[in-house]
């Protein structure tokens, strides 16, 4: 973020922190883990991580609870079982049994969403003590005594069911997911997240039972509150929720499954009902944790960007493409950086497909830009700095970076970010947009 405006804004939450930080020492018996511009993480005995970032200057509380579990999680024949768990925590505990209703008697505005590396659960609501004591004793409790019952599967299955079909008509979706079946060999980033569809119709209960059991406990999750609070009496109230849950006597197992580099470019290609066409490539590129990622951010926008990107003014302003976009999946392992066009049916979609790969693989000759740069490092830096505006908003961003490892990544890519230079894109447009690291897709659009 424009980093004197961050660290003018943090020098105030710092100093009300630490005087907080001291007062909930000796209450709470929790000392600070770390203090980053604002946010303070304590770790409760049991394994709950907790981070608090208050802000008196908002009227509303944020509780989100990030679990670091998600679709790379699942076994063979458990493909969408992280999703379809989210669904059923919704379902109710014994001390919240009806949890659709309290959410809407209070006006929150909740959410709960699944990804590869992580699941998360929020609501965000006016900030009362009687609030907040509600949506902790609700996350506390929904974190280990959720129901998980057979008749609520049978419900939310058909549900996920709906999704996974709508998922299936979206030409954009198929040709995205296959593509990324295709990229990887032995990851499960390779599996969508929505899973396959007779997983989803036969997965027995006892199954989703023990995936709950094993990464639904304290010691695999993040507590993160933010908005209007004072943190030493928010400290108490999380000991007495969260405290008394049991830290778990399994063990997680580390994942350790990695792709091997490929040999040789990949290609895939879908034939279904559509109105348009879709071209696209997507490349393998560093986890978000990398050092390399900040510099593979600012490539892709310069590239990907509307209307001042590369591939805007090479295929839409040249009536090859009607559409363009272009994107990362930044994860806790090597992910994949994508770029699509959308083709009218009437058009040659190969034409377009040469200037897509023209565009993004001839950087080596047609060198970044300072301009360029400046530019997109402007727009990230903004977005980041945003992002403080809103407790929501910032809560979910460092969920994200749970998932990816550390919540203190995402101030460590931002810094990233605001040193990156042109010969550090140049590098890894030149290291990583090559043709042996490519997928290609295409959607063919048929009658039938």
């Amino acid at each position: 973020m424009l980093t004197s405006l961050v660290v003018s804004i943090s020098t105030v939450h710092l100093f009300a922190q630490a005087t907080v930080a001291e007062t909930a020492a000796v209450t709470n018996d929790l000392s600070p883990v770390n203090v980053v511009e604002g946010i303070t993480e304590y770790q409760l005995d049991n394994g709950l991580q907790v981070l608090l970032f208050p802000d008196q200057t908002k009227e509303t509380v944020t509780v989100n609870v990030t679990y670091r579990v998600g679709s790379k999680h699942e076994n063979y024949g458990e493909t969408g079982m992280a999703h379809l768990l989210e669904h059923l925590v919704f379902k109710g505990t014994p001390k919240h049994p009806d949890i659709p209703a309290e959410l809407s008697a209070r006006g929150a505005r909740p959410n709960g969403t699944t990804w590869t590396d992580r699941t998360n659960y929020y609501e965000t609501f006016a900030a009362t003590e009687d609030n907040i004591n509600w949506a902790l004793s609700l996350e506390s409790s929904r974190m280990v005594d959720s129901f998980i019952a057979k008749k609520d599967l049978d419900s939310e299955m058909t549900v996920v069911r709906n999704e996974f079909e709508s998922g299936e008509n979206s030409p954009f979706r198929v040709t995205l997911q296959k593509m990324a079946s295709v990229a990887y060999d032995w990851h499960n980033y390779g599996k969508s997240t929505i899973g396959a569809r007779a997983d989803l119709e036969n997965v027995p209960i006892d199954r989703l039972q023990a995936f709950y059991r094993k990464y639904y406990q304290p010691d695999n999750a993040t507590l993160i509150v933010a908005g209007k609070f004072e943190p030493a009496v928010m400290l108490t109230k999380i000991e007495s929720y969260f405290g008394v849950i049991p830290k778990p006597e399994r063990v997680l197992s580390p994942l350790y499954t990695i792709d091997p580099a490929k040999a040789g470019e990949r290609s895939v290609t879908v034939r279904r009902v559509g109105d348009a066409q879709l071209v696209a490539a997507a490349y393998h590129i560093p986890a978000g944790s990398h050092p390399d990622f900040a510099a593979v951010e600012v490539l892709t926008n310069i590239l990907g960007d509307t209307p001042s990107g590369r591939l805007h003014k090479g295929l839409v302003e040249a009536k090859l493409a009607s559409r363009v976009y272009g994107f990362n999946f930044q994860w806790q392992d090597p992910g994949l950086a994508f770029y699509f066009a959308e083709v009218d049916k009437a058009n040659d979609i190969n034409a377009t497909q040469t200037a897509l790969l023209s565009q993004i693989e001839s950087i080596v000759e047609n060198g970044i830009t300072q301009e360029e740069v400046d530019r997109i490092k402007r727009n990230l830096l903004k977005n980041i700095e945003l992002s403080f505006n809103s407790s929501e908003r910032i809560a979910l961003e460092l969920s994200e970076w749970l998932g990816m490892g550390d919540w203190r990544l995402y101030f460590l890519h931002r810094d990233r970010i605001e040193a990156v230079t042109v010969a550090d894109v140049q590098r890894v447009a030149e290291q990583y947009l090559v043709r042996n690291n490519r997928t290609l897709g295409q959607f063919i659009p048929t009658d039938k």
